[in-house]
């Protein structure tokens, strides 16, 4: 399970150091792709056929339309042995990221932010808002 939260910068060869709790998880090779909300997302290869699979179950043009989001874009991440990666141009676009990056756990998967963008998004959840999305779920 994927928890947390890590900030970090860019190096000059545009990779960010994947924290060294999500790693062994994630394995050897894993995938990052644009995710909702402006984030890229990062996941280990069974949830990336996961994913593809899924989305190839789907009716015409739907699935197309997820696989261009999704797959199109998407790229195979091999971290180096200090844990940086590269993100390519177009996904560091996508998500708006030009130095501080900011990787969160979120359960399942790993969201990688622009540390501005992911501030602006911890801010809007209130504590208001979170009860509200709350009332149905317990400990």
């Amino acid at each position: 399970m994927f928890i947390g939260t890590y900030r970090h910068n860019l190096d000059p060869k545009s990779r960010i150091i994947m924290p060294a709790k999500f790693r062994e998880e994630l394995g050897e090779t894993f995938y990052v792709t644009k995710g909702l909300s402006g984030c890229l997302l990062a996941m280990p290869l069974d949830k990336w056929e996961s994913l593809v699979n899924q989305i190839a179950s789907r009716p015409m043009p739907e699935a197309q339309t997820l696989q261009r989001f999704f797959c199109a874009g998407a790229d195979e991440a091999v971290p180096n042995s200090q844990g940086r990666f590269l993100i390519p141009e177009h996904l560091r676009k996508y998500a708006g990221i030009e130095k501080e990056v900011t990787i969160v756990g979120t359960g399942k998967q790993i969201e990688i932010w622009s540390s501005e963008k992911w501030d602006e998004i911890s801010a809007a959840a209130t504590e208001e808002s979170i009860a509200e999305l709350m009332q149905n779920i317990t400990f």
